[in-house]
């Protein structure tokens, strides 16, 4: 018996571009605060990341510098193709485990969301609650995205503006689903983005560049900025799926 999630899919109804926008500028007001605070929980992922990242290429960098302004300098990294694989793999290890955290502390901000729409106070803390028995899940989730995402790459980047869509669903479709299969979050992302594709794209590139704005403010509004395309993805689930309750759980 299929989900009853794909029945509230087909008879959704066209969200309101306009008044999705409007209620999303409207939360900011609310959840700047919380934005914040999942932006640097975030961050403190992220950054040791990009450390370990570009430590190995740290010789090359001060090549550069010490041999500033000499045509003739050829700057070369003296590593084994052994030492690049194991790079790669540590690397692509982190970045699923920052990855994994990351994708709870959205859930965590979705969540949030939820509770100021519905004008109650959030519960302070717990913002890795999602982990607790989904890890599997979540991380399965982030593969089949890389994936997609690549496979969508490799066919000359154009797939790539189709499939953002269903992707950029799966985190809420995660948190608001808990009974969701893996396969069925991806199927239920591709036939909700399928559906609405062309609303859904242009919230998501004007709440992406909105997002970026806060580079502006010395890269400190980033923080708060990033998380805001996660609103307008929550006020569209509400208009499309909607809840079964206005429970909290």
């Amino acid at each position: 018996m299929e989900h009853p999630i794909f029945d509230s899919i087909e008879k959704a109804t066209k969200p309101d571009f306009g008044d999705i926008l409007t209620k999303s500028f409207d939360a900011v007001k609310e959840l700047w605060q919380p934005a914040l605070f999942h932006g640097l929980i975030s961050m403190l992922f992220v950054i040791p990341l990009l450390i370990i990242s570009y430590v190995p290429l740290m010789p090359f960098y001060v090549g550069l510098f010490e041999n500033m302004g000499d045509p003739y300098y050829q700057p070369e990294l003296n590593y084994e193709i052994s030492f690049w694989i194991g790079y790669m793999l540590v690397i692509f290890a982190l970045a699923l485990v920052v990855q994994l955290f990351n994708f709870s502390l959205v859930a965590h901000f979705y969540k949030v969301i939820q509770f100021k729409d519905t004008g109650l106070n959030p519960p302070s803390g717990n913002y890795f609650s999602f982990l607790k028995g989904n890890v599997g899940k979540i991380l399965l989730l982030n593969l089949a995205a890389m994936g997609i995402a690549i496979v969508a790459a490799l066919l000359c980047y154009l797939p790539i503006f189709y499939v953002m869509v269903p992707l950029q669903l799966f985190a809420v479709l995660f948190t608001f689903n808990q009974d969701l299969s893996v396969s069925q979050i991806i199927k239920a992302a591709f036939k909700l983005g399928h559906k609405f594709w062309l609303i859904i794209f242009g919230i998501v590139m004007i709440s992406s560049m909105i997002a970026q704005l806060g580079i502006i403010f010395c890269f400190v509004g980033v923080f708060v900025t990033q998380l805001f395309v996660h609103i307008p993805i929550y006020y569209i689930y509400k208009s499309t799926i909607g809840f079964k309750s206005e429970a909290l759980v």
